[in-house]
């Protein structure tokens, strides 16, 4: 028996809607068949020129990307290196050497007190927190945008919170195109397993909504810093 509109959820009166609109129905095996068969193989879209090439040519075109749109970056040679990188970049712009890290095994384990005096918390973002430090696990050339995932080892509110986002990268997590990326990420989470939440990051947050006045940190962080390592 069908249900009427009162009885539905909001989501399946968006449906609702949706399939009206297009003049189907939800019971149409044809079209399930093709939607379940599109999921399955994640076909891929048109992937431009520039998101095709050497590592190199890549990860020359992720940095650009990424200054273009008022991001920072270090290069470094090893991963042993962040601590001491990340006290430079704090230190350069005068800003407090206290930093806010997750769980993540890679940041975890790095020689932090080879930085000094720089203070290391753990944990979710609070909101006292001036910077924080996250890994990304893939980053995509095409737009230089990082891939950032949500759980314990690497917390969203250290993306969002903190004034300043510190994001380590390996340069062999560089890749193409957002096909690339997704991929990357499928293979390492598993099929249909992935975390809640993938933030896309491109740069700080910003907004010329008022009197297309450019105002940095409006929704998030008036700094982003890439650290790429390799």
């Amino acid at each position: 028996m069908a249900r009427g509109l009162a009885d539905m959820t909001a989501r399946e009166r968006t449906l609702s809607a949706i399939r009206t609109g297009l003049g189907v129905s939800g019971s149409d095996k044809i079209r399930a068949s093709s939607a379940a068969e599109r999921l399955k193989h994640h076909p891929s879209g048109t992937v431009p020129a520039r998101a095709k090439g050497e590592i190199e040519n890549l990860a020359t075109l992720f940095a650009d990307m990424l200054e273009g749109q008022a991001a920072s970056l270090d290069w470094i040679a090893r991963e042993e290196d962040v601590p001491e990188a990340v006290a430079r970049y704090l230190r350069d712009l005068n800003l407090a050497a206290r930093v806010r890290i997750g769980e993540d095994e890679m940041l975890s384990e790095l020689p932090w007190k080879m930085a000094g005096a720089l203070e290391i918390a753990s944990g979710p973002a609070e909101p006292s927190d001036t910077t924080g430090i996250t890994r990304a696990q893939v980053g995509a050339a095409e737009t230089g945008t990082l891939f950032l995932t949500s759980g314990p080892d690497n917390p969203t509110t250290l993306n969002f919170l903190p004034e300043t986002h510190i994001a380590v990268i390996r340069k062999s997590d560089i890749v193409g195109g957002y096909e690339d990326a997704w991929n990357r990420l499928r293979k390492s989470y598993g099929e249909g397993t992935l975390p809640r939440n993938v933030n896309l990051i491109s740069g700080p947050s910003r907004t010329a909504d008022i009197e297309q006045t450019m105002v940095m940190g409006a929704h998030g962080p008036r700094r982003l810093h890439v650290i790429v390592v390799g």
